[in-house]
């Protein structure tokens, strides 16, 4: 399985990044730009197929052998409750990390591409609409503004933390703790 693994990000007092700004990975769903704050994300793999497991919530495609490890995969067009894109070539697993009330646990996240690390400055992000948005509030942190185009900024941990992932846990098979 070919992976990325992105190196620590750069401090905030590095001059490559301006104040006041964080540093994003864009990634497309469709037609539509996402980012997620990089700090979550532990690499990106190529991929390369998902074993499929018995009674998964609709949005969890399966789980991949991560270095010997099963992680789960949540694609997250389902979650987000949109249609799914097929698999192509730029189809790739985000390797996440985030809390739980068990501690942290690493999940892969489906996507039909992955763009770049983007810089956005606090000043270019917007609070979540209350109303009208193409994806629940609870799952944005906000919308940033980059070159002229909207970037939807998506809360990691409440998109993989929400009801499915709660009935997978509940099923007996729960996302695989990180340094395991």
């Amino acid at each position: 399985m070919s992976s990325l693994t992105l190196a620590q990000p750069q401090s905030q007092s590095s001059p490559s990044v301006a104040a006041g700004s964080a540093q994003y990975l864009s990634f497309m769903l469709g037609r539509e730009m996402f980012a997620i704050g990089i700090l979550a994300v532990r690499e990106i793999l190529e991929y390369l197929g998902v074993t499929p497991v018995p009674q998964m919530p609709p949005c969890i495609s399966g789980v991949i052998n991560l270095r010997g490890t099963a992680v789960p995969v949540l694609d997250l067009a389902r979650r987000l409750e949109r249609a799914t894109g097929e698999i192509t070539k730029r189809t790739c697993i985000i390797v996440v990390e985030v809390a739980s009330a068990d501690g942290p646990f690493v999940i892969g996240i489906l996507v039909d591409a992955v763009n770049a690390v983007l810089d956005i400055s606090a000043a270019d992000i917007e609070a979540p609409p209350t109303f009208g948005a193409q994806v629940r509030a609870e799952m944005l942190q906000g919308i940033g503004k980059v070159q002229g185009r909207f970037v939807l900024l998506l809360n990691v941990q409440n998109v993989v933390s929400g009801s499915d992932l709660a009935a997978m846990v509940a099923s007996g098979v729960r996302p695989q703790e990180a340094g395991s």
